[in-house]
């Protein structure tokens, strides 16, 4: 059994709730993930180093980041931008690679464009010629994937899958941006065979872009409880935060 200490914090990590959780187990974690992908990749025919595994780092404290940082994982993944700009700046020292997974709103977008290396949650051009606009020329372009609502829930954010062409086209053209692909996060569900039409789908998008000629290599899909299934269906990154830093306890603001 997994142990964890938790420590609450009243700190402003983001508006509304802050949670702090430093684990002391994150390094084991972080070996059985990488060992579960990699079964799940030899299950599906594929090799393990194709894959990438972004860690969810989400409500967590800057010393649980570090703490994996030393276990050998250098890409994390923030939804909240005030939160992650903090962890950006406590861990300046390390060579760690951000990406924004998370909703954008438009008076969000030129930090996200001067402080992260992937944005995955781009589903509005309004936004991709924003975080084109406002990326330094200094930097590399800005990776960026599409994110796609391929379960048609109204509460989840993603483009329809039949804008993702129209949508793919527009993003590739814009010169501060590089698309890279598609990111998807499918409706729970616990049945194997549901979770693989979702991700079949987003892949199939996917291909579709492709056949336009337009560079699409990532397939961002898969958390915790799924992304067995979504190797399974060719993810190229898999998001997972519960299984490497454990369960999320949230505190309201003062």
């Amino acid at each position: 059994m997994m142990r964890f200490l938790c420590v609450i914090s009243s700190g402003t990590a983001r508006k509304g709730f802050v949670a702090h959780v430093i684990m002391t187990t994150i390094a084991s974690n972080l070996q059985a993930v990488r060992g579960a992908m990699a079964a799940a990749a030899e299950a599906s025919g594929r090799v393990a180093e194709d894959i990438v595994l972004l860690a969810v780092s989400k409500s967590f404290l800057p010393a649980a980041l570090r703490e994996a940082y030393h276990a050998g994982q250098t890409r994390f993944a923030e939804s909240y931008l005030q939160e992650a700009l903090g962890k950006i700046a406590a861990l300046h020292d390390l060579p760690v690679e951000w990406h924004f997974i998370g909703p954008i709103q438009s008076n969000k977008t030129r930090a996200i464009a001067e402080n992260f290396s992937w944005v995955h949650s781009v589903d509005r051009l309004k936004i991709a010629e924003r975080l084109s606009a406002q990326r330094p020329t200094n930097l590399p372009p800005l990776n960026v994937c599409l994110q796609v609502n391929v379960s048609g829930e109204d509460s989840k954010g993603g483009v329809a899958p039949d804008e993702v062409a129209g949508l793919a086209q527009a993003v590739a053209q814009l010169p501060q941006l590089r698309l890279r692909g598609l990111m998807a996060i499918p409706a729970p569900s616990d049945d194997v065979a549901v979770q693989r039409l979702s991700f079949a789908r987003l892949r199939e998008l996917r291909d579709q872009i492709y056949r336009q000629g337009l560079a699409s290599d990532t397939l961002s899909m898969g958390m915790s409880h799924d992304f067995a299934a979504a190797i399974a269906e060719g993810a190229t990154m898999v998001r997972i935060g519960t299984a490497i830093f454990g369960n999320r306890t949230y505190q309201k603001e003062p």
